[in-house]
């Protein structure tokens, strides 16, 4: 099983941009799609973005295309999300997941290993 660290959240002004980093260790990095979630009080986690166990392919949620993007690094067992023109909506506990699956999968219920969240906070 892979265990999952976030790192990057914090509080930036609306339009700002932030970059998230989740790293890895256990088992083989590159078995795994990987997704960005995100979470707030009283709502469903929904996804935000996912991609592939190569790279090669992603999803990007709608609410996020053209400023959010998604990348991974096998060598060095990291996914990243770049988040650019950030709006107060945005604002969320944001979590890492793996899902053992060589497709590109939006449900979460297909992720069985988390971290431990990062919030992140976009003042207006």
């Amino acid at each position: 099983q892979v265990q999952l660290v976030e790192s990057g959240g914090g509080l930036v002004q609306a339009g700002g941009s932030l970059s998230l980093s989740c790293a890895a260790s256990g088992r083989t990095f590159s078995d795994y799609a990987m997704g960005w979630f995100r979470q707030v009080p009283g709502k469903e986690r929904e996804a935000v973005a996912v991609i592939s166990w190569t790279g090669n392919s992603w999803y990007a949620a709608d609410f996020v295309k053209g400023r959010f993007t998604i990348s991974r690094d096998n060598a060095k067992n990291t996914v990243s999300l770049q988040m650019n023109s950030l709006k107060p909506e945005d604002t969320a506990v944001y979590y890492c997941a793996a899902a053992l699956t060589e497709y590109v999968v939006s449900n979460s219920d297909l992720f069985h290993t988390w971290g431990q969240g990062t919030q992140v906070t976009v003042s207006s």
